[in-house]
């Protein structure tokens, strides 16, 4: 029994040994497409996550030869923009070359380059050996990079890159499939240290390659509606200034210091702002907001706009006329005194030779009593053109003797003149007075409120744009640059806790600008000494951020438009 039973465990352990080895590859096997599709999803993750076109190609540049243990590989694009397609030379790698420069270049769309093929056939290539390819395909590899760089190119796997509908927006080339991560591939081992991409490899890259389309058409089309969106900022901000030329190029002045300013807060590694970092989609942030904080001003009239002197245009010249028709009054009606006195004179006052005339003398009277009033009249007109200009009250020579200037307008408008009705009408009004008693700038304190309204109007239009979420404190940081940090700015009087720093770097820019910018019709230019030091007062009074305003100093932020706008 034990003879007979013996053979049959012999032969029944021997399967089982086999069916266990049969097990274990298996189990292998399994393990190691697991971890392969572990990997996939890896990547596809990793795909969504990358923004950037170059870091998304060199990702699935890197991740590919990762998978396939491969020493190097390149990424193409086709370009259908102008003209003939081309192949465009996006991104490549070489771990035997690892100090080789890229240099982005362009191919023909054709089927002489294993690429063209691949791009235009839509075919993928598994080359065991590149430099054996045979007489009887159509495409050639090219050996210049071998040559100039010592290389020698084995086993090539070349797959198109295709977006859901099939269309090949790319290729994507591996090369030198490795038998081991850390082997440095040269001329003389490369036979021997490389072999062929397998079936299944082809078939992973490739659903890689897809996933990759996918990934960079997306890329694309972010990339196309932040051209969109950009290009919808330029042109408003285009219309904003076209309302009034003298501030043209405000905008972007404003969003180039508040950028820097930005930048030179991320390089500060001690104080109260080195805890304060901006990525680049924050900065973007701050540009877009610094481009459309005056928005709001395409609501505002553009009289007030474009308001450079304290009574606008028409007032002046309605004013002008009614200066010119008070003249041509008195003088009519000194002509008509004197022509009633020649033609019925006095019997005293007949003409009599001599300097005693008292005809004469009285005739002489009337001259220099018109003159005498006309004089008067052309003084006050003198007045209100000085009056006119901005700022004018502020000078000293008004300052000391402003209580005699306002006694004058109140006798000026005593003056009365008869409009084409008949009715007499002052010859300035009391609005007009106010107008041109106004201390600082050109606006009565009803315009100025308009004007200050353009920061709420600028608000409440951004915010009804569906910012991504990057960029959806952008409406805030906009409606906040004419905030003060002691709570006396506008529009809502807030104070430093609620302002964004972001805000704050977009005020000390906004009031440099306004200082220093070329000349505007209702102020001077200032130059930089001076506009620092009222930026200083602003700070010291807490109204700015005085670290900010240091470093805007410090790092000579300002230079920045050394060559828009030298100061």
């Amino acid at each position: 029994m034990v003879k007979s039973s013996s053979p049959k465990f012999i032969h029944g352990d021997s399967s089982l040994a086999d069916l266990r080895m049969t097990s274990l590859d298996s189990f292998t096997s399994i393990a190691a497409e697991r971890r392969t599709i572990e990997q996939l999803l890896s990547i596809g993750t990793a795909l969504s996550d990358c923004l950037n076109l170059t870091e998304l190609l060199d990702l699935i540049l890197s991740k590919s030869r990762e998978i396939t243990c491969s020493d190097a590989g390149s990424v193409y694009s086709i370009d259908r923009t102008h003209g003939e397609p081309k192949l465009i030379f996006k991104a490549a790698q070489n771990d035997s070359r690892p100090h080789i420069s890229f240099q982005s270049a362009s191919l023909p769309l054709n089927l002489e380059s294993l690429a063209g093929y691949v791009a235009i056939t839509g075919e993928s290539l598994n080359i065991p050996d590149a430099y054996a390819l045979g007489s009887n395909v159509p495409y050639k590899f090219d050996r210049h990079f071998d040559l100039e760089f010592d290389y020698r190119t084995v086993s090539v796997l070349v797959i198109p890159m295709q977006n859901r509908e099939g269309e090949t927006i790319g290729v994507l080339q591996l090369i030198d499939r490795k038998l081991k991560a850390d082997i440095q591939i040269t001329p003389e081992n490369a036979l021997s240290v490389t072999q062929p991409y397998s079936e299944w490899e082809q078939q992973i890259i490739r659903s890689l390659a897809s996933q990759a389309a996918i990934s960079i058409e997306r890329n694309h089309l972010l990339e196309s509606i932040e051209e969109l969106f950009a290009g919808f900022i330029t042109a408003s901000v285009q219309v904003i200034e076209s309302r009034d030329p003298t501030t043209a190029g405000h905008s972007e002045r404003v969003a180039k210091l508040s950028v820097r300013l930005s930048q030179e807060v991320n390089s500060v590694e001690s104080g109260i702002l080195a805890a304060l970092r901006f990525n680049d989609r924050q900065i973007q942030e701050i540009r877009y907001a610094a481009l459309l904080h005056d928005f709001g001003k395409i609501s505002i009239p553009e009289s007030i706009v474009q308001k450079g002197k304290k009574l606008y245009p028409h007032q002046l010249t309605e004013l002008s006329h009614r200066f010119n028709l008070l003249r041509r009054t008195w003088e009519l009606e000194f002509a008509e005194q004197k022509c009633a006195y020649l033609l019925n004179p006095p019997l005293t006052d007949r003409h009599q030779a001599g300097d005693n005339c008292l005809h004469c003398r009285h005739l002489q009277q009337l001259d220099l009593e018109l003159q005498a009033k006309l004089d008067r009249l052309q003084s006050y007109w003198e007045l209100l053109n000085k009056l006119n200009q901005p700022d004018v009250v502020l000078t000293i020579e008004f300052a000391e003797k402003l209580d005699t200037i306002v006694t004058d307008l109140q006798q000026l408008a005593q003056y009365t003149y008869r409009d084409l009705d008949g009715n007499l009408q002052p010859l300035l009004t009391p609005a007009e007075i106010e107008q041109l008693l106004i201390p600082r700038g050109s606006l009565t304190p009803a315009e100025r409120l308009v004007v200050e309204s353009h920061v709420s109007h600028t608000y409440d239009f951004l915010r009804k744009i569906p910012w991504t979420k990057h960029l959806q404190n952008v409406p805030k940081i906009a409606g906040s640059h004419h905030e003060k940090l002691d709570g006396s700015g506008y529009p809502r009087g807030l104070t430093a806790i609620d302002i964004p720093v972001q805000s704050q770097i977009m005020t000390i820019a906004d009031i440099y600008d306004a200082l220093t910018a070329s000349d505007r019709p209702y102020k001077p230019r200032l130059s930089l000494d001076r506009t620092l030091a009222i930026l200083h007062q602003e700070a010291t009074a807490g109204k700015i951020e005085s670290n900010l305003l240091e470093l805007f100093e410090q790092r000579q932020v300002y230079s920045v438009l050394s060559d828009l706008n030298p100061v």
